[in-house]
């Protein structure tokens, strides 16, 4: 693996965007002369990230087919030949002059140009595909059949290559598990004496949460319970209203780690990232899946934790403003449920993911 070089691509949300950046970090690590790539979106989260992390990269100017009937919809659609052209254009210098020896792909629209571009190479460039949700995504579906190695968080019996196919679980973000509970609570200004709720929507926030957590924000009592609210740069402006000294709003958290190291229970999501690093951090949640995911996966995954004992589960059809308050209040002050879901959480955790993917990544290429 020294002296590869390798293209990474993937994005627009972090579920997409931070196995790529663990990928390479672990790839980085064991092989220092390795020269990594990562592509991604103008439009995605990478564009903010990227930059802060000192990345090579290149972005796209990409971003996915919108589905709505609005003008601004369908606008946006008519020019997405236009962006397909001239993304395809820059990848076209970006492989001839860093000529990659392998292409990871991890999702998203981001990836899918790449990893066409490597496949209509004279020299067939090897393909790794890394899929993080028990449903497959359209990209992985795609390219699957020309893929030289699929790396999946999830056994599916969407995906039918089992000589290429290995389980490996999600590579997830490194050291987060590392986080300094008393640096976080200062770093907030935080009562260590109180029980943390830390509720987030993804990288994006979710319109869904949001709305249910302001509903009940005001009846918790401040007296035990304190908030940190990742609310997404998109919602941030409508709910920082809510600020207080034991209600922390903030529009997106670049270190994770801290966040899960200062919560006891948190509320999210059922996206597969978010999952495999709930699990490995070992936190009890109360998951409310996103109802319109593909193939129903948020679902699927948050079944697996609460049939763990790991999580309690909320259906978006389910949701209400009582219920989410009642739930909360139940667990952050039973301390007993608490420790029981944490350590259900932690049996499904995958903490080795990355290092299993990097392996096969290694064995593949000594193979092709």
């Amino acid at each position: 693996m020294d002296n590869s070089r390798i293209i990474i691509a993937g994005g627009g949300t972090g579920g997409h965007l931070f196995p790529a950046i663990a990928i390479g970090e672990e790839i980085k690590e064991r092989f220092p002369k390795t020269e990594i790539h990562f592509i991604g979106s103008n439009f995605g989260l990478e564009a903010k990230v990227f930059p802060v992390k000192d990345l090579l990269h290149t972005l796209l100017p990409i971003r996915g087919l919108q589905r709505g009937l609005s003008f601004n919809s369908i606008l946006k659609n008519l020019i997405l030949p236009f962006r397909i052209i001239k993304s395809l254009l820059k990848l076209r210098i970006i492989f001839k002059e860093f000529n990659p020896t392998l292409i990871i792909g991890t999702g998203g629209y981001a990836s899918a140009l790449p990893l066409f571009m490597a496949t209509m190479k004279k020299k067939s460039i090897p393909i790794v595909l890394q899929e993080q949700n028990s449903f497959p995504g359209m990209t992985t579906r795609w390219f699957s059949k020309k893929a030289n190695l699929i790396c999946v968080a999830f056994k599916t019996n969407n995906l039918n290559f089992d000589k290429k196919l290995v389980v490996t679980g999600n590579p997830i973000r490194k050291n987060i598990t590392t986080g300094d509970r008393a640096l976080a609570l200062k770093v907030y200004n935080m009562n260590i004496k109180k029980n943390t709720l830390f509720v987030f929507g993804g990288s994006q926030g979710s319109a869904v949460l949001n709305k249910s957590l302001e509903s009940i924000i005001n009846k918790f009592d401040n007296q035990s319970i304190q908030v940190l609210w990742q609310t997404g740069d998109n919602d941030y402006n409508k709910y920082k209203k809510y600020k207080s000294d034991t209600i922390k709003i903030v529009p997106f958290i670049n270190d994770m780690a801290a966040a899960y190291a200062l919560s006891d229970l948190v509320v999210c999501r059922s996206g597969a990232l978010t999952l495999s690093e709930v699990t490995t951090c070992g936190k009890p949640s109360i998951l409310i899946p996103f109802a319109a995911a593909a193939g129903n996966h948020q679902m699927k995954n948050a079944e697996t934790l609460f049939q763990a004992g790991a999580s309690i589960l909320i259906e978006e059809k389910d949701l209400n403003s009582n219920k989410l308050l009642k739930d909360i209040n139940y667990l952050i002050n039973n301390k007993n449920t608490l420790e029981k879901m944490s350590i259900a959480a932690k049996n499904l955790g995958k903490p080795n993911a990355t290092k299993k993917i990097t392996d096969h990544v290694i064995h593949m290429v000594s193979n092709v």
